[in-house]
């Protein structure tokens, strides 16, 4: 089974280190472009982008690269109760046009209640899923052609319809990850890929099995994929010490800050993220060669892949034989990881790359020239 491969654009920002300003990166636009490009050129087949109060726009920022960018995909969030479904659709048409084909669409109910307040969503969190049940029958059914009369507890239309389809038919596909029964109801209903935070195995292999009874008893099947950080290195000391580098400037202050305020989400997912470390910086890895490191101090997908190529991919190898096709990666900085990954990781894996990018000038892989027409020594004999 060949994997599609994503990498991640850092809209909240981007450093050397976490949890402190020492190594910080500014990310503008220019910066953005870097890593787009980066991993276009790659062979990432796709981008995640964030959403949040906390970072850019994510439709904004895809809609900005889509013309220094060609096969690269994006993944753009949708925000069910802070948006109309049927603007939303107009607006993943739209984009879906103008990138040729290149728009996906993550499913984010959201977690933090403070922060959906303030965008004037005050549901709890049962009511937020019905909201985004309602809110993506309607999505879906008006970008496939139809003209919607919708009456539900939350969102009610009348005679909703879209003019100009998007280019996907019969339109873009749908991610979504959630960790409560209702959001697996909601995976198992409504989406064509169902998304998991990095987890041991024998957890992710139980929401795969949840998720796909619940679709088959549907009649529908659902693709899966993992959302991870990935400290990949020439060796595993070195992916190590890199993984122990990351959080090298945390201090315990700052860790029991950023728990406090995960604490006050209603999101499942964030929950069991946290009972991964319980914030404590010993025995941070879970599970072989998954380390909770990240979620010390980061919201959302706190756990990453640690160790040389071979042992990496081993272990992506144990998560794609439970049916998982689509992995999200990142890592910090993210220019740099992008090209970490590509080189030391993907040849170990079957992943499924998009042709050469077109207008790229490709100089000889050889590395540098030590003479004239003489070729390094592995390219000569092979």
């Amino acid at each position: 089974m060949s994997l599609d491969i994503f990498w991640f654009l850092p809209t909240h920002g981007d450093g050397h280190y976490l949890g402190t300003a020492e190594g910080a990166r500014a990310v503008d636009h220019g910066y953005l472009t870097q890593v787009a490009q980066a991993a276009d050129r790659l062979g990432f087949g796709g981008v995640l982008i964030p959403t949040g109060r906390s970072c850019e726009d994510s439709w904004l920022v895809a809609a900005s690269l889509i013309p220094v960018t060609q096969k690269l995909k994006f993944l753009v969030a949708l925000r069910p109760g802070i948006i109309s479904p049927t603007v939303a659709a107009r607006q993943a048409a739209t984009l879906d046009r103008l990138s040729g084909g290149r728009a996906l669409f993550n499913l984010v109910t959201g977690g933090d209640p403070d922060e959906l307040a303030g965008d004037g969503l005050h549901l709890s969190h049962s009511e937020r899923y019905e909201a985004s049940v309602e809110f993506t029958r309607i999505w879906r059914r008006v970008l496939e052609g139809e003209t919607v009369d919708y009456e539900g507890k939350h969102i009610q239309v009348k005679g909703a319809k879209l003019l100009y389809p998007p280019l996907q038919q019969p339109r873009p596909p749908l991610y979504f990850g959630g960790s409560s029964d209702a959001a697996q109801d909601l995976a198992a209903e409504q989406v064509e890929l169902y998304l998991t935070w990095g987890e041991p195995l024998d957890a992710v292999r139980e929401k795969i099995e949840a998720v796909k009874a619940k679709a088959a008893a549907q009649g529908r099947t659902v693709r899966f994929g993992i959302r991870l950080h990935v400290i990949v290195r020439e060796t595993n000391e070195e992916a190590w010490k890199a993984a122990d580098r990351l959080i090298a400037n945390l201090d315990d202050a700052t860790i029991e800050k950023a728990q406090a305020a995960f604490a006050r989400f209603d999101s499942v997912g964030q929950q069991r993220m946290a009972a991964l470390h319980k914030g404590r910086r010993d025995n941070l890895e879970i599970a072989p060669n998954l380390w909770a490191g990240v979620g010390l101090v980061r919201g959302g997908a706190g756990t990453a892949l640690v160790g040389d190529g071979p042992t990496v991919a081993a272990r992506v190898k144990e998560y794609a034989a439970l049916g998982i096709d689509t992995f999200i990666f990142s890592g910090y900085p993210h220019l740099e990881e992008s090209y970490r990954v590509a080189e030391l990781l993907f040849p170990h894996l079957p992943v499924k790359r998009p042709t050469q990018v077109e207008g790229a000038n490709y100089v000889s892989p050889f590395g540098e020239m030590v003479a004239n027409d003489i070729l390094p020594q592995k390219a000569a004999q092979s």
